[in-house]
């Protein structure tokens, strides 16, 4: 063996338990309550939790969007992911007009390629829905990309309900999934149109103009549509009580379909866009914050299987990117970070809280977009799996800040909340890339994972 972590207690989605962890050639090769051997590294995890890495399915690096670009790039941005015990992330390839799959493909990989510390996959968005790209998906999910994003707003992105029928079907067919961002672009459109000719321009009105029902509504169409057609669906960044609702009558009604959360909408408010000095603007994103009853909706939705996943949605700007929108709040970069801080937020506020257990903190962090995502090798403790291992100190407080924080951002949404519980290593694949606070891994040794999904 290679590598020993000794003396920890080992989390899965189901069990836990004190054992010992063997790990060689990147992967795990033996987990015992006494493991021994001369040649190994040893890594004393006394007193802590040794943890599957978690697998951020929804982050945004080095994304064009409004007029800017988010401000972590491939290489700041799987550093800031490593350093909150994040090991695999899965990004965007998302097509422009007149572009095939492949080279949208392509070009990301380009970008990424020699350039992560940590693994990574690819979504693909579709923008420009051609007879020819539709017949691009059978191969694009053999090549490993077999989950596709489609967008129910935004000008640039958006897909008629004919499309997104057409989409669904040919991709379940090849066995593949479509993930929808859902809200209804028309009545966002309406509703904008208004408010701006009120003359309410300020970051609060950004969460006016996309209601709560807005998103339930087309998140009620989208799972009409999957069903129709015998498909799958997943419901990235389900935000509120109303959307909820309607996964869990189409789950109940037998339909595959499965939604994730972000700790911004279990933790924050809409009260948070009148911060003044446009101070409200760090927390426009889409679809936006609402409500504490909505907060609190979600986290019973975790507990009670409702909700698959918790992703970070990670796309961060500025505050001199976010002021392209003084004056009027469409033009904010949409977008917070958030993958440096979904585990310790989740564990602080959610299990030692009550609100979720800690094997269901790994089943929705690391197992559950394992088996979702499509990386079989990935997402547990288990004999034969890489090791991509987080050993977390459930007794390490922290103030979260951005200045000691590494994502590319001049502030935290979570800015001054103390958390109780933190990352203190994380090893990718049998290397330990972030110990103790420090940055040990290099930005040749990530790679592209190629994706196959389970028949679920």
């Amino acid at each position: 063996m290679e590598l020993i972590i000794k003396n920890g207690t080992v989390v899965t989605a189901k069990e836990t338990y004190l054992a010992d962890v063997g790990v060689a050639g990147g992967k795990i090769v033996a987990i015992a309550e006494k493991l021994e051997d001369p040649e190994a590294r040893v890594i004393d995890a006394t007193g802590k939790y040794v943890m599957p890495g978690i697998i951020d399915g929804h982050v945004h690096l080095a994304l064009p969007f409004g007029g800017t670009v988010s401000a972590d790039d491939f290489s700041s941005g799987t550093k800031a992911a490593a350093f909150g015990g994040v090991t695999t992330i899965v990004d965007f390839a998302i097509q422009m007009k007149g572009e095939s799959l492949a080279d949208a493909i392509a070009r990301r990989r380009a970008e990424a390629d020699g350039k992560v510390c940590i693994d990574y996959g690819l979504h693909v968005g579709i923008t420009d829905a051609r007879e020819e790209v539709l017949r691009e998906i059978p191969e694009v999910i053999s090549n490993g990309c077999p989950t596709f994003k489609l967008f129910m707003t935004y000008d640039a992105f958006v897909v008629d309900d004919g499309t997104l029928l057409s989409i669904i079907e040919k991709t379940t067919d090849s066995g593949g999934m479509v993930g929808v961002h859902a809200e209804n672009h028309k009545i966002i459109g309406y509703l904008t149109a208004r408010l701006l000719s009120e003359g309410k321009t300020a970051p609060q009105y950004h969460a006016v103009s996309r209601p709560d029902w807005c998103e339930a509504e087309a998140t009620s169409r989208a799972i009409r549509l999957a069903e129709a057609v015998g498909g799958k669906l997943y419901i990235f960044h389900l935000t509120c009580s109303r959307a909820l609702d309607e996964v869990v009558a189409g789950r109940e009604r037998g339909m595959p379909v499965y939604a994730e959360t972000c700790p911004q909408y279990l933790l924050l408010t809409a009260d948070c866009y009148l911060e003044p000095d446009f101070g409200g603007a760090k927390y426009v994103m889409s679809p936006p914050l609402r409500t504490a009853f909505d907060n609190e909706a979600l986290w019973k939705g975790l507990r009670d299987g409702y909700l698959q996943v918790v992703g970070s949605d990670h796309c961060p700007f500025t505050m001199e990117q976010k002021k392209l929108g003084l004056g009027d709040f469409t033009k904010i970069p949409n977008g917070a970070p958030g993958v440096e801080t979904t585990l310790p937020l989740l564990y602080s506020e959610g299990v030692l809280k009550g609100r979720i257990s800690l094997n269901r903190m790994v089943e929705v962090l690391s197992t559950n977009p394992a088996c979702l995502f499509g990386l079989p090798n990935k997402g547990s403790l288990a004999v034969g799996y890489d090791a991509d291992i987080v050993i977390f100190d459930p007794d390490k407080e922290v103030v979260l800040s951005y200045q000691d924080l590494h994502m590319c951002t001049d502030y935290s949404p979570y800015e001054g909340l103390r958390v109780k519980g933190y990352p203190v290593t994380t090893i990718s694949r049998g290397r330990v890339i972030v110990e103790n606070g420090i940055f040990t891994g290099d930005f040749t040794h990530g790679r592209f994972v190629a994706r196959r999904l389970p028949q679920f």
